[in-house]
């Protein structure tokens, strides 16, 4: 039977098929705060050079802010314990690591680049009055620092202020109060621990997987999108 929403992905030489998982894997752990030092240039990097406006989602220098943070250590390897005790192993340690920043973040999936991965999140932020809204699955996650995800990236989801139902750029004015610190891993979906923890059945469209020339997802049998206001799919034009 066709599964209602499924992902196209490089692997090997060609592209795969696999359903997207509806299962979001999250917790709070107790990780310390980061530096004053780091979050003052955490602030001016955001502001300034990356000009951060409200929906982005852009890459922060890692390598920087590790040498000044002392911590840094510790909050993966409370990550590695959350994530060790879900089946996953040692997979975190192998896994490729970002820095991220986001003024709230519309909606969107991650499905047509990262079809091959699992996000798992480390927020770093303190608790601003933000969700992690996953549309498809009327979930919403309170963010603070310490909350911990891992989903598939090719589910629907967005950043958006928790008093409201879909993502509204006015709700996101300049400052360091609506920007979201995080670090992101990319754990490999064809892994059996991460495909069977978040449910996704690999192989689901293997015929149509020799005709799609690139990463995509699809909604009942068509190349779909998302509404950046309400995450709902949407046919592709």
């Amino acid at each position: 039977m066709r599964s209602p929403v499924t992902c196209f992905f490089a692997s090997g030489a060609g592209l795969r098929s696999r359903s997207v998982g509806a299962v979001v894997l999250h917790s709070v752990l107790n990780v310390p705060v980061p530096p004053l030092r780091l979050q003052a240039d955490w602030a001016r990097e955001t502001t300034g050079q990356l000009d951060l406006q409200a929906g982005d989602v852009e890459e922060m220098p890692l390598a920087r802010a590790r040498a000044r943070w002392p911590d840094y250590r510790l909050c993966v390897a409370t990550l590695a314990d959350w994530t060790r005790s879900l089946g996953l192993g040692d997979l975190l340690a192998t896994s490729p690591v970002a820095l991220m920043a986001c003024r709230g973040a519309r909606y969107h999936h991650d499905g047509a680049q990262y079809g091959h991965a699992a996000f798992c999140n480390l927020f770093l932020s303190e608790d601003q009055g933000l969700d992690l809204h996953f549309a498809a699955l009327d979930l919403r996650i309170p963010l603070q620092r310490g909350t911990a995800v891992v989903f598939d990236t090719g589910q629907p989801h967005a950043v958006i202020a928790r008093r409201r139902s879909g993502f509204d750029s006015a709700d996101f004015p300049p400052g360091p109060d609506h920007t979201q610190l995080f670090l992101s891993w990319e754990l490999p979906i064809e892994e059996p621990a991460v495909a069977q923890a978040l449910h996704v059945r690999l192989d689901s469209e293997p015929a149509a997987a020799l005709l799609v020339k690139e990463g995509q997802v699809w909604v009942d049998g068509a190349a779909a999108g998302v509404c950046p206001a309400s995450g709902r799919w949407r046919a592709l034009a």
